[in-house]
């Protein structure tokens, strides 16, 4: 499945792209760090929650608005009946204004692919017996005077209308006539709740609550960059030395010489420099220049022990409307997902917590909690309807956001807090992406047979080759390339795991442990 990162509208690329063998790394020694931040580390100070208990078992468009409704004919004389007014139809909603954010895409203009529709054309009430008989709306003949009615269905709406408007004043003096009467019975029958309290509290296990307790810990992020370039995303405080876990893409912009500021829900801002960047985890950390003291850090949960069903929310800034709090559920687990920058054909791959919690543009990197309060993703994509919605332009919530579990997050924030680059977990094969097969194909054309699956690697050495196809790893199914590398991307160098993959059409399981690559490409 592939989305867009919805602090930045991308189209949406395929779930495989079409593009060339993207060949996985092969091992690499990680770069040894230098400087002060090598010889003396600091250590983040997280705050983490016990583990979870094993669980029991696009923008909007304003709608037209209403078609103004006809108004009755004043009281008319039997000889000079006074013609009514055609309906006033809306005219063309316009449409709001919509704050400029990085790289939003112009709306499309109101009338393109045919909406809104064009008004209905005035009816003609009563226009007679269709012989030009006189009735409403019929003109005037040229003395001033109207034309001689006919009889027929021209008299009869009429005396329907009469008959109509009659039922009204006897319905209202009905109405009149009890209303009076409960007026002069014992009292109202409405109930009052009481006195609201001064000090009204909400529990601290409430969605309000939780929001109290987690907004002063998330900020809104403004990036931008020498060019003017840049946008407004979300992160969260994650130790209390400063430190701001949020997406990359939020920052990418910004993270060569651009300017970076983080606001407190208090309004107080802050100016920020990057720490690293994990594009293909699309992660990111960033730290206060002058820190305030008392930070807080948003406690960190388990996304392993997260089930389907579990009450979310979300907290980030859509739009750039900051301190925004959504609620949903946890609607899917392990949901592959890449997901473009949108500034260029790389992607991002993870294997995302689903989630109907309401996200969209400017919710990137800001925290989907538990029910308790506690962070277990990372919002940073959204699926899109196709053209964006209604009348077009940049995309919104559908229901469909997706987060970079926490656990993983969490490993990959503290590589790059300690050195400052990412470390990814790799098989060392080329996976063809656009390859139609019920799984992972490792690629047999575009390179040399040790290029594309190099034979000291982790798959080598297992014994894969061009061509087999991976279909399980660590008992999940694989059924993409991109599934494959985000299924890898769940586990850590070193770790070794089962891998079933077929070769003339017979499954073979192995054991493979995986190797590392540090940075990005």
């Amino acid at each position: 499945m592939s989305t867009e990162n919805e602090g930045t509208a991308a189209p949406t690329p395929p779930a495989a792209p079409p593009a060339p063998p993207v060949a996985a790394p092969v091992d690499a020694a990680p770069s040894v760090p230098s400087g002060p931040a090598a010889s003396a580390p600091v250590e983040p100070v997280t705050q983490q929650l016990p583990p979870t208990p094993a669980p029991g078992a696009e923008p909007t468009q304003q709608l037209p608005q209403t078609p103004g409704a006809v108004q009755p004919p004043a009281a008319a004389q039997p000889a000079a009946p006074v013609q009514p007014q055609a309906p006033a139809y809306a005219e063309s909603p316009v449409p709001p204004v919509t704050p400029a954010y990085a790289e939003a895409p112009a709306p499309q203009p109101l009338g393109a692919e045919g909406w809104p529709p064009p008004p209905p054309a005035a009816p003609a009430y009563g226009v007679g017996d269709g012989h030009g008989g006189g009735g409403w709306g019929v003109p005037l003949a040229t003395d001033g005077a109207p034309q001689p009615k006919r009889k027929g269905k021209g008299g009869l709406i009429a005396g329907v209308l009469a008959a109509a408007l009659l039922a009204g004043g006897v319905g209202g003096g009905v109405g009149y006539w009890a209303a009076n009467r409960s007026g002069n019975a014992s009292g109202s029958t409405t109930v009052s709740a009481g006195n609201t309290p001064k000090d009204l509290k909400r529990d601290a296990g409430s969605v309000a609550g939780l929001a109290a307790g987690a907004l002063p810990s998330v900020v809104t992020i403004e990036a931008s960059a020498g060019d003017g370039e840049g946008g407004t995303g979300t992160g969260f405080v994650y130790d209390q030395q400063g430190h701001i876990l949020t997406n990359n893409h939020v920052v990418a912009s910004a993270a060569n010489g651009g300017k970076l500021s983080a606001t407190f829900s208090d309004g107080k801002k802050y100016e920020a420099e990057v720490v690293g960047r994990a594009q293909g985890y699309d992660v990111a950390v960033l730290k206060l220049k002058n820190p305030p003291s008392g930070l807080k850090p948003l406690p960190l949960g388990d996304s392993d022990k997260v089930a389907v069903g579990d009450s979310t929310i979300a907290i980030g800034a859509p739009f750039g409307l900051s301190n925004t709090v959504t609620t949903g559920i946890v609607s899917a687990k392990n949901r592959p997902v890449a997901s473009g920058d949108g500034s260029s054909g790389k992607n991002s791959y993870m294997s995302a917590l689903q989630t109907d919690a309401s996200i969209n543009p400017g919710n990137s990197g800001g925290p989907l909690l538990d029910s308790r309060g506690a962070v277990i993703g990372i919002n940073s994509a959204i699926q899109s309807a196709g053209n964006g919605g209604f009348g077009g332009g940049q995309a919104g919530s559908i229901g469909l956001g997706f987060a970079i579990p926490v656990n993983q997050a969490k490993n990959v924030a503290e590589s790059l807090i300690k050195t400052g680059k990412p470390v990814y977990p790799v098989i060392s094969v080329s996976v063809d992406l656009a390859a139609k097969s019920d799984g992972a194909k490792i690629s047999e054309t575009g390179a040399s047979a040790n290029e594309l699956v190099d034979p000291n690697g982790p798959a080598g050495k297992a014994g894969l080759k061009p061509g087999d196809i991976i279909t399980e790893l660590g008992g999940k199914p694989i059924d993409s390339g991109p599934t494959l590398i985000s299924e890898i991307w769940t586990y850590k160098p070193g770790d070794t795991v089962k891998l079933t993959y077929l070769r003339g059409g017979k499954p073979t399981t192995v054991d493979i442990t995986l190797g590392s690559r540090v940075g990005d490409k």
